[in-house]
């Protein structure tokens, strides 16, 4: 499941693009131009929420727009996604051992290439 937050993204004194997320205290990144910093911001954010859920913690609901911080010297607001993911579980499958030898000559993690596989037909079945 995908969820969109709101970046603040501000310029700073050393000419650095700041990103920070009011929903997520202490994830911040920056980048030297707007769009690297926004790229950043993604990977950053999914990080942080990898981290959270891994550690059992609530991933918060997005705030508002309306409810952002009121200080207008921002350089921008913008939205940015991330894959809310559960704790991983530890299942058994059976697989024709041809495709699995496939998969472990492309791959040493065959659990995130499933994994990858049945995120990317599910999207085609929307």
């Amino acid at each position: 499941m995908e969820r969109s937050y709101f970046a603040v993204v501000e310029a700073s004194a050393s000419g650095d693009i700041g990103v920070w997320f009011p929903d997520f205290s202490g994830c911040v990144t920056a980048g030297g131009s707007y769009s690297e910093a926004l790229l950043n911001a993604r990977e950053a954010l999914q990080f942080h929420v990898d981290g959270m859920v891994e550690d059992g913690e609530a991933i918060p609901e997005p705030t508002p727009f309306e409810n952002l911080p009121a200080d207008r010297g921002h350089l921008a607001v913008a939205l940015v996604s991330v894959s809310l993911q559960s704790r991983s579980k530890r299942i058994n499958i059976t697989m024709d051992e041809a495709l699995l030898a496939l998969i472990e000559a492309r791959t040493n993690n065959v659990s995130g290439f499933l994994a990858e596989a049945a995120r990317d037909r599910l999207a085609s079945l929307r």
